[in-house]
C-alpha cells in the first residue's frame, strides 16, 4: 500500500521555523520526485509545486515566494523528504500537502498525502 504522511505542522510566529517531514512507503522511493504542494485558507490546492526534489538526480525547484526561505532535501535510506522552512510570514499559512511523482513534481502526481497545517501568526 502507497502512503505519503506529513507531519511537523503547527503553530509558529512570524520569523520562525518549522520543518516539515513527509514518510513515503510502498513504491521505489529512489526513482520518484517528491513536491510539497500548498492550499491556501479559502482556495484549492496549488497545482504548482512550492518545493521538489528529484531522489533520481538530486534536482530542486523552489516557487519564487519561498526561494532562499525553504530548503527541500531527502533521505533516501529513511524514504523522507524534509521541507526545512524559515523566515516564515503569515501568507505561508496552508495545509501542505507531500506528493510523488514518476517523472517531476507538476499535473498529474502519482500519490498524495493527507496534508499537515502550517499556520504562522503575526
Amino acid at each position: 500500500e502507497v502512503q505519503l504522511v506529513e507531519s511537523g505542522g503547527g503553530l509558529v510566529q512570524a520569523g520562525g521555523s518549522l520543518r516539515l517531514s513527509c514518510a513515503a512507503s510502498g513504491f521505489t522511493f529512489g526513482s520518484y520526485a517528491i513536491g510539497w504542494f500548498r492550499q491556501f485558507p479559502g482556495q484549492e490546492r496549488e497545482g504548482v509545486s512550492t518545493a521538489c526534489i528529484s531522489n533520481s538526480d538530486g534536482s530542486t525547484y523552489y516557487d519564487g515566494s519561498v526561494l532562499g526561505r525553504f530548503t527541500i532535501s531527502s533521505d533516501n535510506a529513511k524514504n523522507t523528504v524534509y521541507l526545512e522552512m524559515n523566515s516564515l510570514k503569515p501568507e505561508d499559512t496552508a495545509v501542505y500537502y507531500c506528493a510523488a511523482s514518476s517523472t517531476w513534481c507538476a499535473k498529474g502526481m502519482n500519490y498524495w498525502g493527507k496534508g499537515t497545517q502550517v499556520t504562522v501568526f503575526s
